[in-house]
């Protein structure tokens, strides 16, 4: 007789932005195995860099209960200034790895949104007059500009239960290039749920009327093959040939000969 198959029972949470923050190894392990991104191993000391292989991006993961806990920035180039982007300790991973991803693909595709506006106008999110920013439905969620449309400052994406009461906040200098707060964008505007294990401890709140939990038992082999697949996808995404042009062929050549 078989041995029955281990499962993991999974919460599977909506909105994914009152998830809880999940596991840092969504963010941190592709970045290293998958993108070529190196690490720094200080075993006395409670943080996590990880740097891009032109060192010129760096992702740090420290905890701080004054202030936020991931830092990701990036050096300026000919083209392009100084930036970088945080985040709190419960931004769910999955929105922090929408910009990593965007980041560090080699090809963007044509098709990805630009304009973080763009994705939660299109799921009912509303203007908030005379403040450049949108409101989610149910009011926890908001997506900030500051500065005018002449001189366009930072964005802030603020996750909240009340006004006294935040959960998380991404912040994004000016600088930082739009597709990749339009990234986060729209990972927040998904409403596919996220799973977490163990939600009952990482859940902001458990009012049935702001969030929905559905717990299902998933096989173990599946739930430690997701972070898996979601590597090698990255690592086949950079070790792809970059696309080039079909040359044009041209026209054989006339020899004023006949058969």
């Amino acid at each position: 007789m078989s041995p029955t198959p281990e499962t993991v029972e999974v919460d599977f949470i909506a909105p994914r932005h009152l998830a809880g923050g999940g596991d840092p190894a969504w963010i941190t392990v592709p970045l290293h195995r998958g993108c070529g991104w190196s690490y720094g191993d200080d075993p006395l000391m409670p943080r996590v860099m990880l740097s891009s292989p032109d060192q010129k991006a760096l992702l740090r993961l420290e905890p701080d209960p004054d202030g936020q806990w991931w830092t990701l920035s990036h050096a300026a180039g000919p083209d392009h200034a100084a930036w970088y982007a945080s985040f709190g300790a419960r931004t769910p991973v999955e929105l922090i790895a929408a910009v990593t991803d965007a980041l560090t693909d080699p090809a963007p595709p044509a098709g990805a949104p630009s304009d973080p506006y763009e994705p939660l106008q299109q799921i009912g999110w509303t203007p908030v007059s005379a403040d450049n920013g949108l409101v989610s439905p149910d009011g926890t969620a908001y997506l900030q500009r500051l500065g005018s449309a002449e001189e366009a400052g930072a964005w802030f994406v603020t996750a909240t239960l009340g006004l006294d009461r935040p959960v998380w906040q991404a912040r994004f200098d000016a600088h930082t290039p739009a597709r990749l707060v339009a990234a986060f964008a729209a990972a927040l505007a998904d409403p596919k749920p996220v799973p977490r294990i163990d939600s009952g401890r990482s859940l902001p709140t458990h009012d049935p009327s702001v969030v929905t939990r559905r717990t299902t038992d998933v096989l173990a082999v599946y739930v430690a093959g997701a972070l898996e697949e979601r590597v090698h996808s990255l690592a086949a995404r950079r070790a792809a040939p970059p696309t080039s042009p079909i040359p044009t062929r041209q026209p054989p050549a006339k020899n004023n000969r006949s058969r």
